[in-house]
């Protein structure tokens, strides 16, 4: 284990096992065998992955929850406990950005452009098809925001505070190169440098590559939704992978700035662009409604919590479970390499106790209202107004329904616009992201990746995205994420795990 004296001072890699260039070559080896199978065999690829996600979502569920709700567990009992006061850095060590451009790069990094998807999506889909009782009902409407809540509250964001925590910690504080195989060190031990610590990092490249793959094909999807209801542009696959093709040059010339400037400004203009779309709706829409649902469906998500949590259906039809609660947390943890990673980078001088009620409850408390806002606007038209989002949502998809609400409310058009507008940024910056992040994870912990390393991985998560919705549509980007992330799991387990012994021996060395 890096002892303490080495504090704020990176430190290469002993073992040549563990260089640059071998995790670099097996990771991009590995990613185009993948994208040659996707690109030759597209069939054959959906059908492999397909039948693979279903096991592991009938035989590992189990794992999935149960994990989500440890992690956040982990978090919250972080905040009071004696390891609060540690600072993630030397001591006396300054936070980076302020605090309010710290929230926008996490915010943005972590969930962007999901939450543009699926704030109207996901509550008039669980509205019409609730996890229990019959759609259509207020009791429905209730449960389709509780749902949203849980599905993008506590839980995925203590997944993110655990890892980033973790990271953050052994970078800054213990010096050591910011990789997943080196803060696994104090379980790992010697094999944190060999063979073993090569898979670890290969991992988390993997997990990375396939989550962000994810988000950029639902941002495809939704760009072209948008584009196809304003414009009256075909909302086809090739009009997907062109825009994918597109945002992807415009991403890496964003890449190329650095974290400073790229990265930062977008993240700052991706915030103020989507306050304007969620105060639009929050004035302009059912602004009594929407401040009355929210502190009672918050209550009932709340109180819910630890059914919700660890509910996997037994007795019953576990279909729902499957298709929403288990894609989710894989999602998430498929996220948190990069996330993770991100937020890591952009915590120095935080204490522990700061950056976890941070980066946990600041962007659940968003999230619930951003869902609020969106989906409450979604299920008040349905209710009081007769608009039929249900018949939209069969007919044009899941993408149109944000387009089809804003439409419902004087200068819809121009804030549809806006929106399609932020859904690209979001892409750029989630992408930009992902090559730091990348980039740091194949360059031996670099806080300053190579641009061609970055441009390498751009290349390589835009064709992912494009195969697997070539593949399967959105079914296959949801397939990715869940494969990508079983075997991310352990390495959480092992990361938290040596992320408390290292507390505990800090603590005890004062």
């Amino acid at each position: 284990m890096v002892g303490l004296g080495g504090l704020g001072r990176p430190r290469r890699s002993m073992n040549p096992l563990k260089s640059t260039t071998l995790v670099f070559n097996i990771s991009c080896v590995l990613a185009l065998l993948f994208l040659l199978w996707g690109a030759l065999y597209p069939e054959h690829l959906a059908k492999i992955t397909g039948g693979l996600q279903s096991s592991l979502l009938d035989t590992f569920g189990w794992l999935y929850v149960l994990s989500a709700s440890g992690f956040l567990l982990c978090a919250l009992c972080l905040i009071f406990s004696r390891y609060g006061d540690i600072l993630l850095g030397p001591d006396g060590a300054e936070p980076e950005f302020n605090l309010l451009t710290w929230f926008a790069m996490l915010f943005c990094a972590g969930m962007g452009i999901g939450l543009v998807f699926w704030g109207v999506a996901e509550p008039t889909s669980h509205f019409h098809s609730p996890p229990m009782g019959e759609g259509g009902t207020p009791e429905a409407a209730r449960l389709a925001l509780q749902y949203s809540f849980f599905h993008w509250g506590l839980h995925p964001w203590g997944i993110y505070t655990m890892v980033a925590l973790a990271l953050a910690y052994f970078q800054f504080r213990r010096g050591t190169p910011g990789l997943f195989s080196l803060a696994c060190q104090p379980v790992l031990g010697k094999h944190s440098t060999g063979p073993l610590g090569t898979v670890v990092d290969v991992v988390a490249v993997f997990a990375t590559v396939f989550g962000v793959a994810t988000s950029l094909g639902f941002g495809a999807v939704q760009i072209s939704g948008g584009l196809s209801y304003v414009f009256g542009i075909p909302n086809t696959l090739g009009t997907q992978l062109t825009l994918i093709a597109i945002v992807t040059i415009l991403f890496m010339l964003s890449a190329q700035t650095g974290l400073h400037r790229g990265i930062k400004y977008l993240s700052n203009l991706n915030m103020i662009l989507a306050l304007s779309l969620l105060f639009f709706l929050l004035f302009l829409g059912p602004t009594h409604f929407i401040m009355t649902v929210l502190p009672s469906t918050f209550g009932h998500y709340l109180q819910n919590l630890p059914t919700m949590s660890l509910n996997l259906a037994p007795f019953g039809d576990s279909t729902w479970i499957h298709d929403w609660t288990l894609f989710y947390w894989a999602w998430w943890i498929a996220w948190a390499p990069f996330v993770g990673t991100f937020i890591a980078r952009i915590s120095k001088g935080r204490t522990v106790r700061q950056f976890v009620l941070g980066v946990l409850l600041v962007p659940t408390l968003f999230c619930a209202f951003w869902f609020t806002v969106f989906g409450g606007t979604g299920i008040a038209l349905e209710l009081f107004q007769n608009v039929d989002l249900k018949t939209v949502m069969e007919n044009q998809g899941m993408e149109v329904l944000l387009f089809t609400v804003l439409e419902q409310y004087p200068m819809g058009t121009i804030m549809s616009l806006i929106a399609i507008f932020l859904i690209g940024t979001f892409f750029i910056t989630s992408a930009d992201s992902a090559t730091f992040v990348l980039g740091t994870l194949t360059t031996n912990g670099s806080l300053n990746p190579p641009n061609h390393i970055k441009f390498t991985w751009g290349v390589i998560q835009s064709l992912s995205a494009a195969i697997l919705l070539w593949s399967g549509g959105l079914k296959g980007l949801q397939t990715g994420a869940i494969l990508a992330a079983f075997p991310f799991v352990f390495v959480i387990i092992i990361l938290i795990i040596s992320l408390l012994k290292s507390f505990k021996e800090e603590v005890q060395g004062r």
